[in-house]
């Protein structure tokens, strides 16, 4: 997860509130001069949380040390944006850089399928009405990345993002949201004019780094968006530690336990056996690729 903003809104007060990490805070821009990371342990987790370097209009460009600092964020989980309420336009400014880079925040990927063909020209294929685009704007959109011949399948109300994202093929879909610091320095009519200028659909958090009003509800915020889930784990012959849970990605399957636990668990995996939501009886023996749920109680078997 990464911390996004102007230089000085107080990012790095805030990483400290949230971590034990220990940046090098002064009252000048640009103090953070490299990705500091930091660990926030919240409710069983271990959340990683990165202190960026600044960025400044222009950072999709290269200004201001920008491609790297956006490679960074690219491979995270979650962006917090981290706005100042005394200044205007800043969400606006670091959101078209992210968008820029290739980060489409708080969007699902557009339901468009694009399949080569060898012949045939490009054929569009739609489950619903098309309003923004006409077939041919679409066929044209396609040949502009060099494809003379394709199977054209669309699932949403398409637009000409839509088709790029899709073609590019290098677009990041994460979640976002946006931190308002210093809280109390602002007056309701500071934070009124900053909630005005921020998406309506987005989570806002208002806290102060200085106070720590509003810290405990953010971290709560960051563990249940990030979609954790609490696995036990039942050592073959001994019981079930109920106690401290390995917490994983709500997604996650049995390999990824495996993966999470030790390198040698893939490689000499046999089978497993689970208890709980995701298994049809209990100790239903199950492989690598058996999705886990929330409660879910697992003992894993490998080869000697």
């Amino acid at each position: 997860m990464a911390l996004v903003g102007f230089p000085s809104v107080g990012k790095s007060s805030l990483i400290s509130r949230l971590t034990d990490a220990d940046s090098n805070i002064g009252d000048f821009a640009f103090t953070t001069l490299t990705c500091i990371p930091g660990l926030m342990e919240h409710r069983g987790a271990k959340i990683q949380i990165l202190d960026l370097p600044g960025l400044i209009k222009g950072a999709a460009e290269g200004k201001g040390r920008g491609r790297e600092i956006l490679n960074v964020i690219r491979s995270t989980d979650m962006v917090l944006y981290v706005v100042d309420p005394f200044q205007k336009s800043h969400f606006e400014i670091l959101d078209q850089e992210l968008w820029k880079s290739g980060m489409r925040l708080n969007q699902q990927p557009p339901q468009v399928f694009i399949t080569r063909t060898k012949r045939g020209g490009i054929i569009v294929r739609s489950t619903l009405e098309q309003t923004n685009l006409t077939e041919e704007e679409i066929r044209g959109i396609v040949r502009s990345f060099g494809i003379v011949s394709a199977t054209v399948t669309l699932r949403t109300d398409v637009t000409d993002d839509h088709i790029v994202d899709t073609l590019a093929g290098s677009r990041i879909y994460s979640r976002a949201v946006v931190v308002v610091n210093k809280i109390d320095l602002a007056t309701e009519k500071d934070l009124g004019r900053t909630r005005s200028m921020l998406p309506e659909s987005w989570p806002i958090l208002e806290v102060s780094a200085k106070t720590g009003e509003g810290i405990d509800g953010m971290k709560d915020f960051i563990f249940d968006n990030l979609h954790f889930m609490s696995i036990y784990l039942k050592p073959q012959g001994k019981e079930a530690d109920l106690v401290e849970p390995l917490i994983v990605k709500d997604t996650s399957t049995v390999r990824d336990v495996c993966a999470k636990l030790h390198r040698d668990f893939v490689r000499k995996f046999r089978y497993a056996r689970v208890k709980g939501p995701s298994a049809k009886f209990d100790w239903q023996r199950v492989g690598l690729d058996h999705v886990l749920k929330d409660d879910d109680l697992l003992t894993i078997i490998t080869r000697k």
